[in-house]
């Protein structure tokens, strides 16, 4: 991990020299922070249209005021520590949103909100198979101070560029401040969450459809356990993602807090809203796919006893003419129907007619 991030590290810069349009590339200084993919100071909901770096956007708001916006993407520690300093970031926070991996969560540093959701990205797949991806994970922290949003971005989804451009295009909006940033990043994890619950419950169906449904011939009753099992595997780490964003969406929406706007907290109650019934259906799915899960276990257990039943009932016809064969087989000189004529056809005649009585019974009774 540490050799892929030296090499990001590397090769970043030769990007922006390439001509990657960043914004605050044209004033950057060089201790500037190679993992910023956008930096930009707003005033009345408006984005100042002269590009600058971190600390010259901060330098600008603390003289005319407004806010900055600054976007990270995977920082390492070297990357982040100048903007730690510059806008006085708790170090637990900054080791958290470094480092990553972190659960859904609220934390208040002094001045600073910190807060971190997981973003989930549907993986689209032909066919459900026992080692299919199903949800792909990442992670968006956001720092939120009075005159300050610092968005670190972790993975391959979760893109926060569409989400700059639409609020800038909505400049009331964007005037109530860095609160109306983060409301706008929890919003649009969540719309991701209803998305991605929409389509794990069409495979949930494909797979449920599969378990009830009669077996082809040559197909094994009930389904496979095992796409079962990792569908169930990826609505664990779907519901990771989930539940423990409750509490700090619950926390956001009704309590009083000096850095989130009364105006903008009215629209934390919707988030929260949708975020409740996303976890009502990821529940759900949980408990759903630990049904079907037993139902193919127990397929599996009534298609073993039948198939017993019939090897049991075919050993038992076997064991008729087995018996008689090995009666006969004895040496002895003195034995019924030895010397009569018509004793070998008889006892054949007798041996089937026994096993055709058998095999009629258990068909009758339907262990064949």
């Amino acid at each position: 991990m540490s050799m892929i991030r030296d090499l990001r590290a590397a090769v970043r810069p030769a990007l922006r020299r390439g001509g990657t349009p960043y914004e605050y590339d044209a004033t950057r200084d060089a201790s500037a922070s190679t993992a910023v993919v956008d930096c930009a100071v707003y005033r009345e909901g408006m984005r100042a249209s002269a590009p600058c770096g971190p600390a010259e956007a901060m330098r600008r708001v603390r003289a005319d005021g407004g806010f900055v916006w600054i976007g990270l993407h995977e920082p390492t520690e070297q990357e982040f520590a100048g903007i730690a300093r510059e806008f006085n970031l708790h170090p637990l926070a900054v080791e958290d949103a470094v480092h990553a991996h972190q659960r859904p969560k609220l934390e208040r540093y002094d001045d600073t909100l910190f807060t971190v959701f997981k973003t989930i990205h549907y993986v689209e797949h032909a066919e459900l198979t026992a080692t299919s991806e199903v949800v792909e994970t990442g992670e968006v922290m956001c720092f939120t101070g009075e005159d300050f949003v610092i968005t670190v971005r972790h993975g391959g989804q979760g893109s926060l560029r569409a989400l700059r451009h639409r609020l800038e295009q909505d400049p009331p909006l964007l005037a109530k401040g860095p609160s109306a940033v983060l409301h706008a990043i929890a919003d649009q994890v969540v719309d991701g969450y209803i998305a991605v619950a929409d389509a794990v419950q069409d495979d949930i169906d494909e797979v449920e459809i599969d378990v009830f449904s009669a077996p082809s011939k040559g197909s094994s009753r009930g389904g496979d356990a095992g796409r079962i099992y990792q569908l169930k595997r990826e609505v664990l780490e779907f519901k990771r993602a989930v539940t423990p964003l409750m509490r700090p969406m619950q926390l956001l929406s009704e309590r009083p807090m000096r850095l989130v706007d009364p105006d903008i907290q009215k629209y934390f109650r919707d988030v929260a809203d949708h975020l409740a019934r996303v976890h009502e259906q990821v529940v759900a799915f949980d408990d759903l796919l630990n049904s079907i899960l037993q139902a193919n276990l127990a397929q599996a257990s009534v298609a073993q006893n039948e198939d017993m039943r019939k090897i049991t009932s075919w050993a038992a016809i076997f064991a008729v003419p087995t018996m008689i064969a090995g009666i006969y087989g004895m040496n002895f000189e003195y034995m019924p129907e030895l010397k009569w004529k018509y004793g070998y056809p008889a006892v054949m005649v007798l041996t089937v007619a026994i096993c055709v009585t058998i095999h009629r019974g258990f068909k009758r009774n339907g262990w064949l």
